[in-house]
């Protein structure tokens, strides 16, 4: 649509989207609305749009995924996060526990990386684990830790959802929702998050293409919520240095393809505390949009992936170079807004 266009030439042309059995999607922007269309199973005559007021062009798209692509949306999304902005030349950095163990841990562990100058803080309540005989998370009594947390420091916070029961609870208490690795083809689920108003962090399954990743979002989109951050969290390769290999190259790849923020997970990518922050700085270099890190004030007792947890001190250290790497890709570190503003 045009710059210009009225909320009556918006409501014509998705009245005749309607009409003809489709669905149609808009998608706000920064310029103007694009209104992405689904449900059609052969191309669309772009006749029946061109010549309506309000309309500025008719754009075939050439991709599988229809909404989450550029040619749907070319400027870059900004995904809101309580008083944070994801995306559109901001950096945003996500810390905390890989998983809420107690009050006073996860207390000591936000405190610390919102000092650090960190923006959102994270930690798992429900944790989907290798074995069934590990840790599994404390389920509504850590989003409930995660919430008074969340009072103390004024981070918003993300947590994981599993399926639809957990992630329930997740909309209630958290700013976030992440659909971990193991999740990222869990449709029905995927669906269930695009009908929720809540902002949704993407993990790229392990063995899974950037095209099956944009696909996953598109489940979410085509639900109707358009706040989706992608996350490159690494790949299985034949690789064993890494727990995972980091495919710094994604970013680039998703960055072209599509309008989405795209950060990236250097914990769960190395699997090794001293590899962390040095990933995490090659990510801000590559141009990434973010980056999300595993910290713990005393990692050796952690109950969850304590060998990949990062001091409070490295994360500070780790803020203090960013202000150094960022411009060289035209980013700046996000700015923390109050709620609502």
């Amino acid at each position: 649509m045009t710059a210009a266009a009225t909320r009556q030439d918006l409501d014509r042309v998705t009245a005749i989207i309607e009409e003809k059995g489709y669905r149609p999607h808009p998608i706000p922007g920064a310029q103007r609305v694009a209104i992405g269309v689904t449900g059609n199973t052969e191309p669309i005559n772009p006749v029946l749009f061109e010549n309506l007021p309000g309309v500025l062009e008719v754009i075939s798209v050439s991709h599988p995924y229809k909404l989450v692509g550029r040619e749907a949306k070319p400027e870059d999304t900004i995904v809101r996060v309580g008083g944070v902005g994801i995306g559109g030349g901001s950096f945003v950095v996500i810390a905390g526990p890989c998983a809420v163990e107690s009050p006073e841990r996860t207390l000591a562990v936000a405190r610390a990386v919102k000092e650090a100058g960190a923006h959102i803080l994270r930690g798992g309540a429900f944790k989907p684990r290798t074995s069934p005989y590990s840790f599994q998370g404390m389920g509504k009594a850590g989003l409930e830790i995660l919430a008074a947390a969340r009072r103390e420091t004024g981070l918003p916070v993300v947590s994981e959802a599993m399926d639809e029961a957990s992630l329930e609870l997740v909309v209630e208490y958290c700013d976030m929702i992440q659909i971990g690795a193991r999740s990222m083809q869990n449709f029905p689920l995927l669906r269930r998050c695009g009908r929720t108003s809540k902002p949704v962090l993407l993990k790229r399954g392990m063995a899974a293409t950037v095209e099956e990743l944009l696909m996953a979002a598109e489940y979410i989109l085509a639900e109707g919520n358009y706040n989706v951050v992608l996350c490159e969290r690494g790949i299985r390769t034949f690789s064993d240095h890494c727990r995972n290999t980091l495919d710094l190259a994604a970013v680039l790849t998703v960055q072209r393809l599509s309008h989405l923020p795209i950060i990236i997970d250097p914990s769960h990518a190395t699997g090794r505390r001293h590899k962390v922050i040095p990933m995490a700085r090659a990510g801000a270099a590559v141009g990434a949009d973010g980056v999300m890190i595993e910290v713990h004030q005393n990692p050796g007792n952690a109950l969850s992936d304590g060998v990949q947890a990062v001091m409070p001190a490295e994360l500070a250290q780790l803020m203090a170079q960013l202000p150094a790497i960022l411009p060289l890709t035209g980013r700046r570190l996000a700015e923390m807004l109050a709620i609502g503003a």
